[in-house]
C-alpha cells in the first residue's frame, strides 16, 4: 500500500502577514545599521561606530520627521516577526519535528524570537521617551547580571559559545548549498532566486563576522569577570574598526549588512511562508 508523504498544512494568513510585516521590519533595521556602519566606517556625516547600533538605528528614526510614527511602526513590525518566531519554535509550524535536528531548528527560531522581541521593547520604550539616553549596552548589562549569580563567570561564557556558535552557522549557511537549496525549493524565477542568492550569501556572511566579534567579547567577559568587555554590535564595530584595515573591513561589514537587510525585504516580497 502507497502511503502519500506528509505535506505539512499552510499556514494561517495571519500568520503568514505577521511573517511578511516581521521581515520587512528586520529589513529596515539591517539596512539603516549597515548604512550607518559604512557612514561610521569612512566618517561620512559626522558617524561614529557608536550611532551604528540598533541602538542608534532607532535613535536615528526617532530623530526623522514623524519619527515617533515611523519607529512605532518598526517596533510593531519587530513585535510581528518575534510573535512569528515563536509560532515556529512552540508550535513547530514548519514541521521540523522533534528529532535532535528538529528540536535544535525550533530552539534557533525561539532564541530569535527573544532576540527580537528585545529590540521591540527597546524600540517601545524609545517611543514612549522611558528611553534612559545613555551609552549603556544592553549585553553589557547582561553580562553584568550574570557575572553576579553563582558560576557567573560559567554563565557568561555560554552565552559566549552559543553567539558564536550562531555566528559560525551565519557563515555555514551563507557559504554551503544548503542556502541555496533552500531558495531553490521555493519555485521563483531564476533572476529573482539568483539575486536572492548573491545577497543573502553576502548578507549572512557579514552577519557572522559581527556575531562572531559579539560572541568573543562575550568570551573575553567571562575569563576576565569584566562586564565592560561585553558588548553588542556598535562595539563589534568598533572592534572591526581598530583592526587592521579596519575603515575597509568595517564597509565590507556594512554593505553585507545592507544586502542582509535587502535580502529581507525580498524574502517578505517572494518567499513562501513556509520555508525558511
Amino acid at each position: 500500500m502507497n502511503i502519500a508523504p506528509h505535506i505539512p498544512a499552510p499556514p494561517p494568513k495571519w500568520v503568514e502577514n505577521f511573517a511578511r510585516i516581521g521581515l520587512s521590519a528586520k529589513g529596515v533595521v539591517y539596512c539603516l545599521v549597515g548604512i550607518l556602519a559604512f557612514m561610521a566606517a569612512f566618517e561620512l556625516g559626522g558617524k561614529s561606530d557608536q550611532n551604528a547600533g540598533k541602538q542608534g538605528v532607532f535613535q536615528f528614526i526617532l530623530e526623522q520627521p514623524f519619527g515617533k510614527w515611523l519607529l512605532a511602526v518598526v517596533a510593531l513590525g519587530l513585535i510581528c516577526y518575534t510573535i512569528w518566531r515563536f509560532i515556529q519554535g512552540f508550535r513547530d509550524s514548519e514541521d521540523k519535528g522533534s528529532g535532535a535536528k528538529g528540536i535544535a531548528m525550533r530552539l534557533r527560531y525561539i532564541f530569535s524570537g527573544l532576540v527580537y522581541g528585545g529590540l521591540a521593547y527597546a524600540a517601545a520604550r524609545m517611543v514612549l521617551g522611558q528611553s534612559s539616553g545613555g551609552n549603556g549596552d544592553s549585553r553589557e548589562t547582561m553580562a553584568g547580571a550574570l557575572l553576579q549569580q553563582p558560576f557567573g563567570q560559567w554563565l557568561v561564557g555560554i552565552v559566549a559559545v552559543v553567539t558564536i556558535g550562531s555566528g559560525l552557522y551565519q557563515l555555514y549557511y551563507g557559504l554551503t548549498d544548503k542556502y541555496k537549496k533552500d531558495l531553490q525549493s521555493t519555485g521563483l524565477k531564476s533572476d529573482i532566486e539568483g539575486k536572492m542568492v548573491r545577497m543573502g550569501k553576502v548578507g549572512y556572511v557579514a552577519r557572522g563576522i559581527v556575531w562572531l566579534v559579539i560572541g568573543y567579547m562575550f568570551l573575553k567577559a567571562a575569563l576576565d569577570a569584566d562586564a565592560n568587555e561585553a558588548g553588542g554590535s556598535n562595539q563589534a564595530f568598533k572592534f572591526l574598526e581598530n583592526s587592521a584595515y579596519g575603515s575597509f573591513l568595517l564597509g565590507a561589514v556594512a554593505v553585507g549588512l545592507v544586502f542582509y537587510g535587502l535580502f529581507m525585504f525580498m524574502r517578505a516580497k517572494y518567499q513562501p511562508v513556509g520555508t525558511n
